[in-house]
């Protein structure tokens, strides 16, 4: 088998909200998403989705097609390889990155598909089934807004829930505090609150708002500070008893190696649309398991699903509600959860996706 072409495809849906946290400054109206499709002399077809936007794609199209041409899709590690070298001189983490789990995402679910499985039965199933916490819970909610969200993942049987904190780079703590009593005086008791400051406090100003946030028994701490300052990811992690969780900006499996060697992680949060998608993810999920540290994979959950049924160390998958608005658009269908569990469709191959043509025929470019 052999590839014959590579495609890109942004899908970009105007109408649907923006999101805010405590680091974005300035929210977009609308939602997008870019997609990869890999095509093969023996008539299957790969489909990949990353992180970087129309970016990414052009670093897809002008760098790494022309490589991939007459390549056999099976060679993943070598193919992995030949991407991270050939992208050496734009950079390393970041935009590179996103190009290259694009790409990646979209070899295995063709290699999945070659040889008729789920891609979490290629990979070696671990479990069917995973649970799932509800998470948004986005700054620019008014306090209403933000409860009626949390209770409605509850009341679908969502055991775990996560908010944002950190508002307005870390400026609102009081309102911090009063937004996180009042979803835990609606949710109740059982349902576990993960908080996420999206690297929106300092480590003493973290350290602090933790002690303030304990009493309402919170699951995690993610993000507490800039995911690059890992000093002081691994200072907040000693002093406080909440589980620091962080990860998702990391790009490397060299870099989660410094992150959690030096004690800046409690629970390890690979993106695989940032990591390098499925190749690099299982690499550092096993990292994170030889240290004896949970994963709970951020974003990308259509994806995350898979090779969280792969993964021993699995803490939690990342349901978010705004993905879920996006995926049943642009699928022609996928699983949904149920009770706070979900599950691969066992029938489907590779990832179990497709595109709906209608929508990219209208809001795909």
């Amino acid at each position: 088998m052999k590839i014959t072409d590579l495609k890109t495809t942004h899908i970009y849906f105007p109408h649907l909200s923006s999101i805010k946290d405590a680091t974005i400054r300035h929210p977009t109206l609308g939602r997008g998403q870019s997609f990869v499709s890999i095509l093969t002399d023996e008539g299957l077809e790969g489909l990949g989705l990353g992180a970087g936007g129309r970016a990414a794609d052009l670093l897809i199209n002008d760098s790494l097609k022309p490589l991939l041409i007459g390549a056999d899709p099976l060679f993943t590690e070598k193919l992995w390889d030949d991407m991270f070298w050939r992208l050496r001189g734009v950079g390393r983490k970041g935009l590179a990155f996103a190009a290259i789990s694009a790409v990646d995402i979209a070899l295995w679910d063709l290699k999945a598909k070659y040889f008729d499985v789920p891609l979490y039965r290629l990979l070696g199933t671990y479990t069917d089934t995973v649970p799932i916490y509800g998470s948004g819970g986005w700054t620019h909610f008014s306090v209403d807004e933000l409860v009626a969200e949390q209770v409605g993942y509850a009341e679908r049987g969502m055991k775990s829930v996560k908010m944002k904190v950190g508002k307005d780079f870390g400026k609102s703590e009081k309102e911090d505090i009063e937004r996180l009593a009042a979803v835990r005086a609606a949710v109740g008791d059982e349902i576990e609150i993960l908080i996420d400051a999206n690297n929106g406090y300092y480590a003493k100003q973290a350290i602090r708002m933790a002690r303030a946030f304990e009493p309402y028994r919170v699951g995690w701490f993610e993000e507490p500070v800039l995911a690059d300052d890992i000093d002081g990811l691994a200072a907040v992690a000693a002093a406080i008893d909440i589980p620091v969780a962080t990860g998702e900006h990391e790009y490397s499996k060299f870099g989660f190696r410094e992150l959690i060697a030096r004690g800046g992680a409690d629970i390890v949060q690979p993106d695989i649309g940032r990591v390098g998608g499925v190749t690099e993810w299982i690499k550092v999920a096993n990292m994170a398991h030889a240290f004896n540290l949970p994963v709970a994979p951020h974003a990308f959950q259509v994806v995350h699903l898979h090779v969280a049924c792969a993964t021993p160390n699995l803490r939690i998958v990342e349901y978010l509600g705004v993905s879920e608005e996006y995926d049943k658009l642009v699928y022609t269908e996928f699983p949904e959860p149920a009770d706070g569990m979900w599950s691969p469709d066992s029938a489907k191959p590779g990832l179990g996706l497709e595109l709906n043509p209608d929508v990219v025929k209208k809001y795909g470019s």
